[in-house]
């Protein structure tokens, strides 16, 4: 039996963390499902780092369906949620829905992975203090004022909490993701 991870994400997710998380779990047997605020096409985005620009540019990216709204979330379905990066965090940390969910998941001792952004949401859901954790660096300001120290690795594993600074991150992130995964 295949096992599941939920992806969490909305309009203007990083569409790259998206496209490579869903390929990367189906490629090591995982099963992963998409979660939004709706059951419908996603309008995802691409961030990049442009010479000459002070911070990232936002481009229109790959379209994907969610496969849930997150009404419809059953944790014990899961046996870790990835929250990604990208605009959507900055929005969906609001949504009591989600909280919820991260909340569930700490509670239940199961894996959370949240990369770029994706730190945002686990801010709003009282994950980060007193842990150690990375994400895109313009995010630290958060982590730190919410009691969490911010590290310049590109993932950091801090107990059943593995973070990323960004997509350019994924070899070190998913190397982490997996070896927790394997400890099951």
């Amino acid at each position: 039996m295949s096992k599941k991870i939920l992806l969490i994400t909305g309009d203007a997710g990083e569409s790259y963390e998206a496209l490579y998380a869903r390929h990367r779990f189906r490629e090591a047997g995982y099963t992963p499902v998409m979660a939004a605020p709706h059951k419908k096409r996603l309008n995802l985005v691409i961030h990049d780092f442009e010479p000459g620009w002070d911070t990232y540019i936002e481009r229109p990216g790959y379209l994907q369906d969610a496969d849930l709204a997150f009404d419809d979330v059953e944790v014990d379905d899961y046996d870790a949620v990835l929250i990604l990066g990208g605009r959507a965090p900055e929005y969906l940390r609001h949504d009591p829905r989600v909280i919820a969910i991260v909340q569930a998941f700490q509670a239940a001792g199961k894996w959370i992975f949240a990369i770029c952004h994706g730190i945002q949401i686990l801010i709003s859901a009282g994950i980060v203090e007193g842990r150690t954790l990375t994400c895109y660096e313009h995010v630290r300001f958060e982590v730190e004022a919410c009691g969490g120290t911010w590290d310049t690795r590109q993932a950091v594993r801090d107990d059943k909490v593995v973070t990323g600074q960004t997509w350019q991150s994924h070899p070190e992130f998913y190397r982490e993701v997996f070896t927790c995964l394997d400890e099951f």
